[in-house]
């Protein structure tokens, strides 16, 4: 493994119920989310689902068992109501004891950790000041930078400590041919980000890693915050969900897509940001359905294994997820990851 180089996965589905990776809850009650559960259930039994969950989905002999794959860092997603006080008259249950627990874990074992802030900009539910939405994540930019500014105080200087991420997913406001897509103002974007690079540093100084998701815009940040003015600033690209259109059932169009995702990030490097891979999966687009259940599974490990040949020249890079309740093939490191070595991981 590269000198400092992260090989992680993300812990997707623990702090905040997510329906794909743990559809029990939503299944029963047939919500979608998490606020309609807090409406189907009533508080009370919400939190009481909520605090269950957390205290057995990810426990000390996950991050035993990740750091036994080869794994080296784990990237997990912080609710806005992470603190109590955010937390306080509100129907959500704050999780700041989950996230101490996970750091001694995680220092325990020589393990890195990066939080993320799961707000959305530029998404329905995401960084405005706009009504409507799932509340979960529909805050101020003034408020993100308030609990970014928490975070970072709260865990600078810890051992297990290597960043924070501004953001989880992003949707800039980009032009298309003579129109505007819907999302956030790239100015506004940007100013959030720096604004967010000058929080962290306040308080948890130059050595943790600032990281800013690119919203799927590799173009839209070139000569941004330079390394020359700003220390330890990345780049995330998300790469768990590939484009439809590429026939992907053989090997010939899996390598396309291998070679699309190159082509990608080597846009996102060209800006002068090192740019990390913050989610990607086995998952391929959709395969035609007269093809087998091994059939499909082959061409996902060559998938997997052209992936990481590509992302392994990266400073980071984070399977999405660690687990899920079904054992989904594509999309779980215990069983997608499975047969690799610990050299092909590294």
């Amino acid at each position: 493994m590269a000198h400092g180089a992260l090989r992680g996965v993300n812990l997707t589905g623990w702090l905040t119920l997510e329906p794909w990776v743990t559809p029990e809850p939503f299944a029963r009650t047939g919500c979608v989310d998490e606020a309609q559960l807090i409406k189907a259930l009533g508080v009370e039994d919400y939190h009481n689902l909520v605090k269950a969950h957390r205290s057995s989905f990810i426990q000390s002999s996950d991050f035993v068992s990740i750091a036994a794959r080869g794994f080296n860092a784990v990237r997990i997603s912080v609710p806005w109501y992470v603190f109590d006080e955010e937390a306080a008259g509100t129907p959500y249950v704050s999780c700041i004891t989950e996230l101490d627990r996970a750091l001694e874990w995680a220092e325990e074992l020589g393990l890195h950790v990066i939080f993320v802030l799961a707000v959305n900009p530029g998404l329905p539910d995401g960084l405005n000041d706009q009504p409507g939405g799932a509340p979960r994540t529909r805050i101020s930019g003034e408020k993100s930078l308030s609990i970014l500014h928490k975070l970072a105080l709260h865990y600078a200087h810890r051992s297990g400590f290597y960043g924070i991420e501004v953001a989880d997913e992003v949707k800039p406001r980009v032009r298309k041919g003579f129109k505007l897509t819907d999302g956030i103002p790239g100015h506004s974007l940007r100013n959030y980000y720096r604004r967010a690079y000058e929080t962290i540093r306040s308080v948890a100084g130059e050595e943790p890693v600032v990281i800013l998701p690119d919203g799927g815009w590799p173009q839209g940040f070139r000569r941004f915050m330079s390394q020359q003015a700003y220390q330890n600033v990345w780049l995330d690209a998300h790469l768990d969900k590939p484009c439809e259109g590429i026939d992907c059932s053989g090997p010939r169009g899996v390598q396309q897509l291998i070679d699309k995702n190159e082509a990608y990030l080597k846009t996102s490097a060209s800006g002068g940001l090192p740019v990390m891979v913050g989610k990607w999966s086995a998952s391929l687009p959709s395969i035609d359905g007269a093809m087998t259940a091994e059939g499909r599974i082959a061409l996902e490990r060559i998938y997997t294994s052209g992936q990481l040949k590509v992302y392994n020249t990266c400073p980071a890079w984070f399977f999405q997820t660690w687990k899920t309740s079904a054992f989904l093939a594509a999309w779980d490191a215990r069983v997608a990851l499975a047969t690799f070595e610990r050299g092909m991981l590294e």
